[in-house]
Order: structure tokens, then sequence, then C-alpha cells
């Protein structure tokens, strides 16, 4: 059986242009993901990020290598939720409908769902507005609701894609709260691709630099914060005034440089 979640081994993936040359995005590519655990992956524009999220979720098939999805404890498969950066809340349905939508789309919605459903939304601070419309809601509230959407589908692991770069500082730290507490209460992992590297730091357990061309892990950082009160747990907040923060932005931000470098040493490859 699979100890970790998720592991990603020899992960190539190229793309073929109309004049059959071929881009490569990925050569080797190798990391895990255990239990419980949120990775954060970082890395410039074009280095690759979404497209690794694509290989994963399987909406791409790799070129070469495997990505292997580890079972739950009592030996069901898992499963792999994706969250994106815009909340895609379908306007015509009330927000417990489209809260609902990923159960439906694999099975039939029954009325231990809906239970659970609402139940949920109130742990979200949404009890209130299951019957409303997402018109009707800030846009704080519409990414809880897609949070939610993403987790009722019970998944194992959750990729997050910049999913909070368009909200407001505080609305922002209330939803990476709702993450890093989901990891404790629940035991899901996640994977986070985000261009901040406070919030990489401030979630996650480890931190995957990518870059170059085709992109490699550029630098592998594992974090540990030194936070007060709540026995030493950290959240969205008490992290980013740890001591070793700094230290961690600056390594991090020194890596994404040196990847500029090796960006800079091959031709421009395509959006990826």
């Amino acid at each position: 059986m699979l100890e970790n979640r998720l592991e990603v081994s020899n992960l190539s993936h190229a793309f073929i242009k109309s004049n059959d040359e071929e881009i490569r995005i990925f050569q080797n590519l190798n990391f895990s993901v255990g239990k419980a655990e949120i990775v954060a992956i970082v890395g410039r524009s074009g280095a690759g990020k979404s497209t690794l999220f694509n290989l994963i979720s399987g909406l791409l098939k790799p070129t070469a290598g495997k990505i292997s999805l580890g079972a739950r404890e009592d030996g069901r498969p898992g499963a792999i939720a994706y969250m994106l950066q815009k909340d895609l809340l379908l306007p015509w349905r009330t927000i417990l409908d489209n809260a609902v939508l990923g159960i439906e789309l694999q099975r039939d919605v029954t009325d231990a769902d809906r239970s659970r459903a609402r139940a949920m939304l109130a742990r979200y601070g949404l009890e209130s507005v299951a019957g409303a419309y997402p018109h009707s809601l800030s846009g704080g509230m519409k990414q809880r609701v897609a949070l939610c959407r993403t987790l009722l589908a019970d998944p194992t692991v959750v990729l997050l894609d910049e999913p909070f770069s368009a909200l407001d500082y505080e609305t922002r730290l209330m939803l990476e709260n709702d993450v890093i507490s989901l990891t404790r209460s629940e035991g899901t992992s996640v994977i986070l691709v985000t261009h901040d590297i406070d919030e990489a730091i401030a979630m996650s357990n480890r931190i995957v630099v990518l870059g170059g061309r085709p992109a490699k892990i550029m630098r592998e950082e594992h974090i540990v914060l030194t936070v007060e009160g709540s026995n030493g747990a950290r959240d969205a907040v008490t992290a980013r005034g740890a001591p070793e923060f700094p230290r961690y932005h600056k390594e991090i931000w020194n890596a994404l440089r040196a990847s500029d470098v090796a960006n800079a040493a091959v031709q421009p490859a395509v959006n990826a």
C-alpha cells in the first residue's frame, strides 16, 4: 500500500506544437505528499504549475512517469478534488444546490448528503444563505461555498490553484485558516499553487520551488515555525509573526531568482 497520499515519480511531460516541435514542460519530476500535509508549489509564470495540476487531477496524461494516489485508511480508493481561483458557482442554483454539485456529478444526491452539506455550510458561517443564490453573496462567501463543494466530494487530496488571490486580505487569512484547520480535523492532504511567498510559508509544511525549462525542483524547503499560544499550532496570522518567517521568505525568494537565471539560459517555452 502507498504510504503517502500522493506520489509523483519520474514525471515527464511535453506538448507538441503544430510544426511537430516538442516543448518539454517537466523532466523526471519527483515529490510526494503525506497525510494531512500541506505542500505549496511556487514558481514563476510558465513554470508548469497549472500543467502539473492538470496531470495530477487526470485532465492530462503524462508523457512519462507515474502519479500514484494512496488509498484511504479503510482500503477504499483515494480521491482528488480540484479548487480553482474562480468560484465557478452556477448562478441558477441555490447555495445548497451548488454545494452538493460535486456529489451530484458522481451519483444521486441523498437527503443525508444535503444534511451533511447544510452542516458544512453552517461550519463556514453560510447556513443562513443556503437557500440564496450566488449573486447575493460576497466574493469571500462564494469562495467558502466553493471550498464546501470541494470538501463534500470527500477527497483525500485537495488541489488549490491560487484560490484566494482575488480576495481582500482579511478574507484571505480566514480562508487560509480554514484550510489549515481542515488538515488537522479531517486529515486531508493539500497541494497549494500560489505566487504569494507569504501565503506559501504561512500555510504549508513544505514548499517546492519549480524552475527551469523543462521544469525541475530548484529547492524543497520544510517549514517549521515557532508560534505562541494554541500549543504551538500555527494559524495564518501567528505564522507570519514567527521568528523564522523572514529567513524562509528570503530563501524562497532567492530560489525563485535562481529559477529566473535557469529560465534565461534556454529558449522561451509555451505558457504552461
